[in-house]
């Protein structure tokens, strides 16, 4: 698994000024409805169930929203760089700049978490995270997500 068989092009974006962690989940919701032909409110409410029992603010800028939904057949992603950083609750206090929506299908299981783990772990590479905050076009940060760490794999 990789994160170019998770994440299609049209569902990365530079977003300006969100208010809230409640429009951040709308965004990313409208997003995977475009993308994935999810429906956009159970998306929504998806991330706010599992939200609500946690944060899911990694630190460091970094929130991995993520949730699993009846009718999808694959998981999918959502990326999103933040044009100014949002108060996302995270574990450090720190509002957030960079957020992956993960979505599964709700049976799922292990593969929705080697998914969120591929996530965490390229998250987690502050050399991306710089790349990504650099950067202004989505096609280049789709290319920064997917370029190929085969070389890097542990």
């Amino acid at each position: 698994m990789d994160l170019s068989s998770i994440l299609k092009p049209g569902a990365v974006r530079v977003v300006g000024h969100l208010t809230s962690k409640k429009r951040l989940f709308q965004e990313i919701g409208d997003i995977a409805g475009q993308a994935y032909g999810l429906e956009a409110a159970e998306a929504v409410d998806g991330l706010q169930d599992r939200e609500s029992l946690g944060p899911t603010g990694v630190g460091n800028g970094i929130a991995l929203p993520h949730a699993r939904l009846d009718g999808l057949d694959r998981i999918v992603g959502v990326f999103l760089r933040l044009d100014r950083p949002l108060d996302f609750g995270a574990a450090d206090r720190q509002p957030v700049d960079l957020v992956f929506g993960l979505f599964a299908p709700r049976d799922s299981g292990v593969d929705h978490l080697k998914a969120l783990a591929l996530v965490s772990r390229t998250m987690r590479d502050t050399a991306i995270c710089a790349k990504l905050r650099a950067n202004d076009e989505a096609a280049t940060l789709y290319a920064v997500l997917t370029e190929d760490r085969a070389s890097q794999a542990a």
